[in-house]
C-alpha cells in the first residue's frame, strides 16, 4: 500500500511536547506549580526575616548577651556536629530559597505577561479593552516589580556590611557584631540605606503575604479581611522592628561606647574580651 506524500504547499508545523520530569521537578514546569514554589519559598524567607529582626533585638539588652546570642547561632547542633556546620546548612537553604523565590516569581511574571499579550493581540495591534486599570492593582502589587530589585541589593550591601566585613566605613571585628551593628549604623548614610530598603521590604512582606494565600488556593472572601490584617500585621511589624535599628544608633540609644569590648581590634582578642565579662557577670 502507497504511503500519502505530505502537502508540500501547506506544510504542517512540528508540534513538540515536553516531557514531564519526574517529581518534584515536574512541580516547576507549569504555572501553578511555580506559584507554589513562590508561596512556599516566601513563607520560609518571611520565616527567616521574623526570626532575623526577633534574635537582633537582644542588641538592647548589651554587647555581651549579642555576644552569646552570634555564639549560639555558630554552636546549633551543640558537640553532635562541628561548629559553624548547622548555621551553614541554614546558609545554604536560604541561599536556594532565595534563588527559587527570585527565578518562580520572574518566570511566572513572564508566563503572565505572554499570554496577556497574546490575549489583546487582535488585527495586529495589542488592544486593551477598557485600557489597564492600574487604578484598581494595589500600591504594593505595582510596585513589586521593584522592591524585588531593592531588597536584593540590600542582601547584597547587607552582608558585605556586617557578615564579611567588606565595606570602608566600619572598622569590622569578626566575633563582636554589637561593635560591627553600632559603628556602621551610626553613619548617617548607611542608616538611611537601612531604612529605605525596610520599607520596601515591608511593602513586599504586604503583598507577597496577601498573595500567598490565592496562589496557594485560600482565597475566599469571607477570609479576605483576616488575610488583610495578617499581611499588614506581619509587615508593621517587621518594618517598625527593624526600624528601630537604625534609628535608635543615629539618637545615641545603641552606642558603641557602651560596648566593654570596644577596641578588641581582632576576633581572637574580642573573644577573649568577652569571654571574661561572661565570667564576671556569672561570678
Amino acid at each position: 500500500m502507497a504511503q500519502a506524500m505530505p502537502n508540500l504547499r501547506d506544510p504542517q508545523p512540528i508540534r513538540t511536547r515536553r516531557e514531564p520530569l519526574p517529581f518534584p521537578l515536574n512541580i516547576w514546569q507549569s504555572a501553578v506549580g511555580r506559584k507554589w514554589i513562590m508561596a512556599v519559598t516566601g513563607l520560609g524567607l518571611l520565616g527567616f526575616v521574623l526570626a532575623h529582626m526577633i534574635g537582633n533585638l537582644h542588641v538592647y539588652e548589651g554587647p555581651v548577651e549579642l555576644h552569646e546570642y552570634a555564639e549560639a547561632l555558630r554552636e546549633l547542633g551543640g558537640h553532635i556536629i562541628p561548629r559553624t556546620v548547622l548555621l551553614w546548612v541554614l546558609r545554604l537553604g536560604l541561599i536556594a530559597m532565595f534563588g527559587l523565590h527570585i527565578a518562580a516569581a520572574y518566570t511566572t511574571k513572564e508566563i503572565s505577561r505572554r499570554a496577556s499579550d497574546d490575549a489583546n493581540f487582535i488585527d495586529g495591534q495589542k488592544n486593551y479593552p477598557g485600557g489597564r486599570d492600574y487604578i484598581a492593582a494595589s500600591y504594593a502589587s505595582r510596585t513589586m516589580r521593584w522592591t524585588g530589585p531593592i531588597i536584593l541589593l540590600y542582601l547584597i550591601f547587607h552582608l558585605a556590611d556586617l557578615t564579611w566585613g567588606l565595606l570602608p566605613h566600619t572598622d569590622y571585628v569578626r566575633g563582636d557584631p554589637f561593635h560591627n551593628l553600632s559603628t556602621s549604623l551610626s553613619n548617617l548614610p548607611v542608616a538611611i540605606i537601612y531604612i529605605v530598603a525596610n520599607v520596601a521590604l515591608a511593602v513586599h512582606i504586604f503583598h507577597g503575604t496577601w498573595s500567598m494565600f490565592q496562589s496557594l488556593g485560600l482565597n475566599n472572601p469571607r477570609f479576605n479581611d483576616a488575610r488583610r490584617i495578617l499581611a499588614a500585621g506581619l509587615a508593621g511589624v517587621i518594618l517598625v522592628g527593624n526600624l528601630t535599628f537604625p534609628i535608635l544608633t543615629q539618637v545615641g540609644v545603641i552606642d558603641p561606647d557602651d560596648n566593654p569590648c570596644e577596641g578588641s581590634g581582632s576576633e581572637a582578642a574580642a573573644l577573649e574580651c568577652f569571654e571574661a565579662e561572661i565570667e564576671k557577670a556569672e561570678a
